[in-house]
This record gives C-alpha cells, sequence and structure tokens, in this order.
C-alpha cells in the first residue's frame, strides 16, 4: 500500500530527482498548467516537473507509482481535448526540456529525438538535406512531438502524406511502474505486433513517451499553392469532391468559410476577399515535370464547379501568406474576445455540404458563432464554436451543441476525431461511435500497460471519469495540491 501522501516530502524527493528549478509548486505555476487548448476543462496539479531525460522521466514515475500519485504527461499543451490536464490532481510531467535531438541518419531517411522537441525544428535540422518531417499540425510552431504522437495529430498535408502514425516508427516509452521499454526501433516493419501503432494516437493512457524514432520524406522538387475563391460554400466543397475524383491527390486542400476569413483578414491583411462565402488552399507538389499539368487541371476544376477566382502564389513570400490564414486562424479568432472550442470530427467528404449546412443549424440553434477552417480533403472538419466563458448558460450550450455536431459525424458515416483525441471533451460520445464491448476490449488493453491507471487518468474512456466526477456526475474542480489518488 502506498504510504500517506506528505507533499512536503514528495516536493523534496522530487526535487533531488531533477533539481530545485525543475519542480514547480507555487500558485501561478499551478495555474499555468491547470488546462490545455480545450479550456473549458480546468484542474490544477500538486506539482509540475520537467525532467531533461528518460532517466529522470523513469526516477518520477517510480516515485508516482510508490505514492500512488496519478501524474499527467504534458508537451506544450497546444492540445484541444483536454489530453494533458490534470483532471485528477497527482504530478503534471513536462517534457518540454526533453529538446534535444539525438541522431539524423540521412541516408537512411531516420531521426531520434525527444519528445519535447517542437514540431517545425525537426524539418529544420534536415532541411538542407533535402528532407523533412512530414505531418505538419496548424500549431507545429509550438507542438512537441510527444504530443502528437500521443494524439496522432495531423494537419494540412495529410491528404498526401498521412497522419502521425504513418512517420513513427520506434518509441522510448517509461511505462506507468517506471520501467523504460523500446518499441519498433530503425527497422521498417519489425516482426510482432506493432506495439507504435498502438501507442501513438493512445493519448498518454499507455505511458509516457520520452524518445521517438521518426521517418524522414524528401522535399517535392516542386510545389504549386493555389487560392481558389467562392461565392458559397456549397461550390467550394463540390470542388473538393472534383479534384479527388479526378484521380488529382493535392498535397494539401483546405477550406475556410467567410467567419475565418474575415477574422484573418482583419488580423494579417492578406488581400483575401471579405465578401467570399469560402476559400480553399489548394497545393499540389512532387516532380516539376508534370506539375503545371496538376495545377491547370485543378484550375480547370475549380472554375466548373463555380470558382469566382484562381489564384497561384508566384513567390515564396506569397505561399507563406496563404498559409498563415490557415495556420494562423485560431489566434485570428482569438482577437475577438471569446473563448474557443474546436471540434475535430471526420466526415466522408462526401457528406461535406449537408454536414456544415447542418453544423450551421446547430450553432443557430444554441446562438453560438461558429466558423470552419479543416482539411476539407480528408474529411477532416473543424468547427470553432465561439462563447463567453464567464457565462454558464453559454459555456453549457457550447457544449451541448458540440455533441450534437460529434453526433451528427458519426450519423453520416465519420468519426467523433480525426486527429486533436477524446481527452476529457468527448469521452461522453465515445459511447455514440463505439459498442460497450468495443469500450471494454479498449480499455483491457490500456489495463496491459498502465494497470494502475495511474498515467494519464481521467481521459479516454467514460469509466475513466471517476477521479474527477462526484458520485452525482457533476464535474469537481479540485483545489490545487489535493490531487493525489486515495
Amino acid at each position: 500500500m502506498a504510504e500517506a501522501l506528505n507533499s512536503a516530502a514528495i516536493f523534496t524527493e522530487l526535487k533531488s530527482l531533477v533539481g530545485a528549478d525543475a519542480v514547480l509548486t507555487d500558485a501561478a505555476s499551478i495555474r499555468a498548467y491547470d488546462c490545455d487548448g480545450y479550456t473549458p476543462a480546468r484542474n490544477g496539479p500538486l506539482a509540475v516537473v520537467l525532467p531533461s531525460n528518460t532517466e529522470q522521466v523513469s526516477a518520477i514515475v517510480k516515485l508516482c507509482a510508490h505514492y500512488g500519485l496519478w501524474f499527467t504527461p504534458r508537451g506544450s499543451g497546444t492540445g484541444l481535448s483536454g489530453g494533458s490536464t490534470p483532471m485528477c490532481g497527482g504530478i503534471v510531467i513536462s517534457t518540454t526540456r526533453l529538446n534535444r535531438i539525438l541522431h539524423i541518419d540521412v541516408p537512411n531517411r531516420r531521426l531520434i529525438a525527444q519528445a519535447g522537441v517542437v514540431n517545425t525544428y525537426l524539418s529544420r535540422a534536415v532541411k538542407a538535406d533535402q528532407l523533412h518531417y512530414a505531418p505538419d499540425p496548424s500549431s507545429q510552431g509550438a507542438c512537441t512531438v510527444g504530443g502528437n504522437v500521443a494524439e496522432n495529430a495531423g494537419g494540412p498535408h495529410t491528404l498526401k502524406y498521412g497522419v502521425t502514425t504513418n512517420h513513427i516508427v520506434g518509441v522510448t516509452m517509461v511505462m506507468e511502474d517506471g520501467e523504460v521499454v523500446q518499441l519498433g526501433g530503425l527497422a521498417e516493419d519489425p516482426a510482432g505486433y506493432d506495439l507504435v501503432g498502438l501507442v501513438v494516437g493512445s493519448e498518454g493512457t499507455t505511458g509516457l513517451v520520452t524518445e521517438v524514432t521518426i521517418r524522414l520524406t524528401p522535399l517535392p522538387q516542386g510545389i504549386r499553392t493555389m487560392l481558389a475563391i467562392f461565392d458559397s460554400a456549397e461550390s467550394a466543397v463540390r470542388t473538393v469532391s472534383s479534384i479527388v475524383a479526378a484521380g488529382v491527390l493535392p498535397a494539401a486542400l483546405e477550406m475556410i468559410d467567410t467567419f475565418i476569413i474575415k477574422a484573418c483578414e482583419d488580423a494579417f491583411h492578406l488581400g483575401f476577399p471579405d465578401d467570399a462565402e469560402a476559400v480553399l488552399i489548394i497545393e499540389v507538389d512532387g516532380l516539376e515535370a508534370g506539375l503545371q499539368v496538376e495545377v491547370d487541371r485543378v484550375t480547370e476544376i475549380a472554375f466548373s464547379n463555380g470558382a469566382r477566382e484562381v489564384r497561384s502564389a508566384s513567390t515564396e513570400r506569397e505561399r507563406a501568406l496563404l498559409w498563415k490564414a490557415r495556420k494562423q486562424s485560431f489566434g485570428a479568432l482569438g482577437r475577438l474576445g471569446l473563448s474557443m472550442v474546436t471540434h475535430d470530427g471526420v466526415i466522408p467528404r462526401t457528406k461535406l455540404p449537408e454536414v456544415l449546412a447542418r453544423v450551421k443549424e446547430i450553432s443557430g440553434k444554441y446562438n453560438i458563432l461558429a466558423g470552419n477552417v479543416f482539411h476539407a480533403g480528408d474529411g477532416n472538419i473543424h468547427p470553432n464554436l465561439m462563447y463567453n466563458e464567464h457565462d454558464p448558460l453559454q459555456l453549457e450550450a457550447v457544449m451541448l451543441a458540440g455533441q450534437e455536431i460529434l453526433r451528427l459525424c458519426v450519423e453520416v458515416g465519420g468519426s467523433i476525431t480525426g486527429e486533436h483525441g477524446v481527452g476529457v471533451e468527448k469521452i461522453d460520445v465515445m459511447q455514440v461511435q463505439f459498442s460497450p464491448q468495443d469500450i471494454a476490449l479498449m480499455e483491457a488493453i490500456k489495463s496491459v500497460f498502465n494497470p494502475t491507471g495511474l498515467c494519464n487518468p481521467g481521459k479516454l474512456f467514460p469509466t475513466a471519469k471517476r477521479c474527477w466526477e462526484t458520485e452525482h456526475g457533476t464535474r469537481m474542480v479540485k483545489a490545487a495540491g489535493r490531487g493525489a489518488a486515495v
């Protein structure tokens, strides 16, 4: 049985493991770690620890196991489903000091990095070798590769290059008892079960990943980026399906609706027409030979579906400006002075017109402002629901609207999440997509890796809520320092 909880003693032991400057216990620091990008769910940890290597992580986890303390892995906190929020208290183990690239193997196109390396730094390290790390979440300038692994992050170039799991070949992971395991490795297809594939997307419930081995991808010889402007959202989404049906596989196919266009234009002055109902950012890449043929074909399809105008970026600066609207759209919305919940349901491309219309109806029903900016090519929608977090009625409305949108995604043959994960946000709709037997099987798999449930508790499965709900089923926001397991 774990020893009785003594906060002062635990803090002293943690400092002996990682140094005093790597243990945060003051109120301001605790407040900074009480949520991730999903702000409706908050709870402060007992302490935040910032290890620098796998050995320190293992020692911290062993201490947590000894005292029966829950622990929550956290990268940069850019997640959008509450996956790194310490809902049950305990210890937050931040990977931000695990920020070193350990090995680059250009001939074999491999790179080994600690989990706290920022996504965009991976590509920067091998750009001179004409390689890159293909998954590029919109938060890639801040998010870490360990967090990408936890959520199986996607990004604008998912359509052609795939999501995180398609580019991770090995991980070093600390189990919930502190044991360090190596899964996968440098080999392309190791024998046995695909345990790396199981860990990627497990939302930190199987263990704490400290190092990753990634597959590097050659940079394309040529890139063409276009902006197609439409007077109706329906015409834009028809264009998406038409491009793919024509046999063209863009590197990226992103849609931004009028609400987001206006926010981006106000923030960045990119020259977008603020009377447009939707725009598509379309990027094709590959060998220079034949690339213009694809550009011409995409342009033809866009006009045949009612595009008002199709612009092409003629310089790298113009291309960067087009992508700025997509990758910094959430920041542009932040200027409106409201809080935001961003969903990420997945639907068949052919259902885009129907679903976007229904999303508009749902947001109107709950009197919520909503804008859409999303990965249209693979049907990964991102409705952004705006609300005043200080108004309990608006908070309730945004929760209800979100659940209705996710139920709609499942209803049309899709999924409740494409890249943000279930975390805390979508626990209650897991049962919409999965049967009790499905959930029981997943929980059984989790228990093989995490039998005590100390690692990232309160996430993913409906039963996990027990540590942060009262017997009446209402959320219990505990004071910082009361998060230890009992």
